[in-house]
This record gives C-alpha cells, structure tokens and sequence, in this order.
C-alpha cells in the first residue's frame, strides 16, 4: 500500500475537525480536492474511513486504527525533520508544547523564556488544549510534551510535578463572599459571571462543573485575559473562576478578593507529560527536561 503524506495530514484534519470541509481548510486544500483524495484512499485500502451524515463525519472502526498510525507516523516525521534541521546551517528546529489555559497564560511564558534565550536556534510553538485532549494526544504520539492537570492522564503517560494550578472564585472586595476564606461552588451558581472568550480550556471546564450540577452558568461577559476578567469583576460585572496564581496577582491591582473552592475539582496539579522520551527530537528532548528543572 501507498501512503501520501498529504493524504495522511488530510484524514487527521478531518478525523480531528468531523468535516470534510473543516478539515481540508487546516491543511489549506480545496474542498473538492479534499474530498476527493478521502475517497481515493478509502478506494485504495478498499474500505470506508468516514461514516458522512448531515452534521459531519465520523471515522469508523478502520479509520479510528488509520488515525492512532497516521498521528504516529507524522509524529515521526516531523522529530526526522527536526534532527536533520540541526545539521541545517540558518534553519531553527521547532517544538510544539499543549497546554491547558493556566499553563499556557501563567506558568510556562518565564520558563519557556529562560529556554528561548539558552537556545537561539529552536523555536517553540504552544497550543492550548484541555487536560483530557492534552492526555489523548500525548498517548497517542501525536505531541511530545504536554503541561496538563495531572489527574486527567491516564497511567499510561509519564508526567513530572511542574506546580501547582489551584482554582479560585474571583469577587470583588466590596462583595458580601470576600469575608469568607471557602465557598462552594454549587452556591454561587445563581450569580452572573465573566468568563474568557474564544476558545478556552478553562471556561469549558468550569462550564462542565455547572452542567453536572444541573446548572447553566450566566454569562454577562466574556474578556480574552485572565488580567482583563478581573478587572471586570472589580467593576462589579460579576464572579470568576480562574487559577490562583493569576488571582493573587492581579489582586495586588485590582479591588478583588480570591476565595478558594470546596471542590476537589478545584485542587490541581500541573504536570509535564510525555508519551516517551526516547522518541522525542534532540530539541524536544532539552525543551522537556527544562520544564523538568523549573518545576516549582
């Protein structure tokens, strides 16, 4: 069998968006070309990948095994292409690193610094992803590193302490909450909020939180920063559930009171994750054990 590469980056883009035309828009090809080299690989293995329906598709039984090898495959690909970059005079090897909101916005940008300015010649890409999906692509080889809540990972993936990512309820100073030092999450469910817009990990977490009391969270707005929520928390537009880290700090500016949460979900560890070091590219390998050494 004959496997194009571009066929293979096509499947895991569609498989990944459920759409055909979602899919082919993130590897930049024409819908009518996307879809007619799916049909030309499913006529190839001689059986189907997608199940099509109005709302998208789905992969099948053969096309869930064709995505965990192409994600391998591409996997080690890319680590090829980045030890040969090294023997490239001018060429940067680059890293990719999933993390969730927290780690992303208040835990890596110091580390991932320090690192940037001991080596000049890598550059590093950070995609922010939920915990699960982190633990997902991690297992599978499709990412080398990942800074996820560490109950969220499977045993399977290795993971080292990086720090700790506490959840907090955000109120202002003048709120009738700011004297207590806990509260639950189930009785402030009836308050309006102000949450992160766009596509955040930490929004959809807390919202799942809600949804599995039976509530639906009140959104009065929703800002792009951890920075700009509490200052709209301190104006009186609502409470907030963001990490601790990022509370305290914006405290020191901001009339606003951090009060920690009853809930276990709320109590979280930041890990660094790999699926196996010893197939990480020489770059992912220094990136990884950096994290490692700035774990706090």
């Amino acid at each position: 069998m004959h496997f194009d590469l571009v066929d293979l980056r096509l499947f895991i883009a569609v498989a990944e968006a459920r759409s055909i035309t979602h899919g082919a828009t993130r590897v930049h090809l024409a819908l009518a070309s996307a879809s007619e080299r799916i049909k030309g690989l499913e006529a190839a293995l001689g059986i189907a990948l997608l199940e099509r329906g109005r709302r998208g598709v789905t992969p099948t039984a053969a096309g869930e095994s064709l995505l965990d090898h192409a994600r391998l495959v591409l996997r080690q690909v890319e680590v090829m292409r980045g030890d040969l970059l090294g023997f490239a005079r001018g060429l940067h090897a680059r890293v990719k690193i999933l993390a969730n909101t927290s780690g992303l916005s208040e835990h890596l940008p110091k580390a991932v610094a320090s690192f940037l300015a001991e080596h000049p010649t890598i550059s590093i890409e950070v995609e922010e992803r939920e915990s699960v999906d982190i633990a997902q692509l991690i297992a599978s080889g499709a990412a080398d590193i990942g800074v996820a809540v560490e109950d969220m990972l499977p045993a399977t993936v290795k993971r080292y302490p990086f720090c700790d990512d506490n959840l907090v309820l955000v109120v202002p100073r003048t709120d009738a909450l700011a004297r207590h030092r806990r509260v639950a999450f189930a009785d402030v469910l009836g308050r309006a909020f102000v949450g992160l817009s766009g596509t955040s990990a930490l929004h959809d977490h807390v919202v799942r939180q809600a949804v599995q009391l039976g509530a639906r969270l009140r959104f009065r707005v929703r800002m792009r920063s951890f920075d700009a929520v509490c200052e709209l928390v301190a104006a009186g537009a609502g409470i907030a559930v963001i990490p601790e880290a990022a509370a305290r700090r914006c405290s020191r500016g901001m009339a606003i009171q951090p009060i920690r949460l009853r809930e276990r979900w709320a109590q979280r560890k930041l890990v660094v994750c790999t699926h196996d070091g010893g197939t990480m590219s020489k770059p992912a390998q220094q990136l990884f054990e950096h994290l490692r050494r700035a774990a706090r």
